[in-house]
């Protein structure tokens, strides 16, 4: 079974990747709108984790949608959430993995991937979507994540991933200033995997 995982070089996507890898032929999948080197963040915790790294590029234009969407609800919530299913469609568009899976938790605010977006995806490009952690609890994912990675945290404004996120802050900033960019998002850690732990 061919799986292609979304993956931001963060803790979820790469458990994910970990929890599907027994069974399955994964192959990590970087999203990009190519405005920051971002990817290079996710190659590296792709290279840390040992398995193959894939990139595809994300539209323009929905990035500034989601500048737009974000500038006007006055959060990033909403903004996030269409990149993240832009990139799950642009994934499955490829052709290139029967199945798609991501790193959405259950306890996930933004983003999710709602009943109607997956099967949306699936019915769209023949394609089966995959989220191992979409039934697993806070408290489970940060015990799996304890015992089967190493992992940097920091603020989410300093920690450089591969996620949407960072892309998303550059472009606000580049649009309408840094200052905004902190009105814009909350303070929050994020996650970069540097490693498998060792058995």
């Amino acid at each position: 079974m061919n799986v292609g995982v979304l993956f931001s070089g963060g803790a979820d996507s790469a458990l994910a990747a970990l929890l599907l890898e027994p069974n399955a032929d994964v192959r990590l999948v970087s999203c990009s709108f190519g405005v920051t080197d971002d990817t290079d963040h996710a190659n590296e915790a792709a290279t840390a984790l040992g398995l193959p790294v894939d990139r595809v590029a994300l539209d323009a234009d929905v990035l500034e949608d989601a500048v737009e969407t974000a500038v006007d609800d006055g959060f990033p919530r909403n903004a996030i959430q269409s990149i993240h299913e832009h990139a799950l469609d642009r994934v499955a568009a490829t052709g290139e993995y029967p199945f798609v899976a991501d790193g959405t938790r259950r306890d996930d605010r933004t983003p999710t991937v709602p009943r109607a977006v997956a099967q949306r995806v699936e019915d769209r490009h023949g394609v089966g979507h995959l989220a191992p952690l979409a039934g697993i609890g806070h408290a489970a994912v940060d015990a799996l994540r304890e015992e089967l990675l190493e992992v940097e945290t920091g603020p989410s404004e300093d920690l450089p991933t591969g996620d949407y996120e960072g892309e998303l802050r550059a472009a606000i900033a580049d649009e309408y200033g840094e200052e905004r960019v902190g009105e814009l998002f909350p303070e929050h850690v994020q996650s970069r995997v540097t490693g498998r732990r060792e058995f």
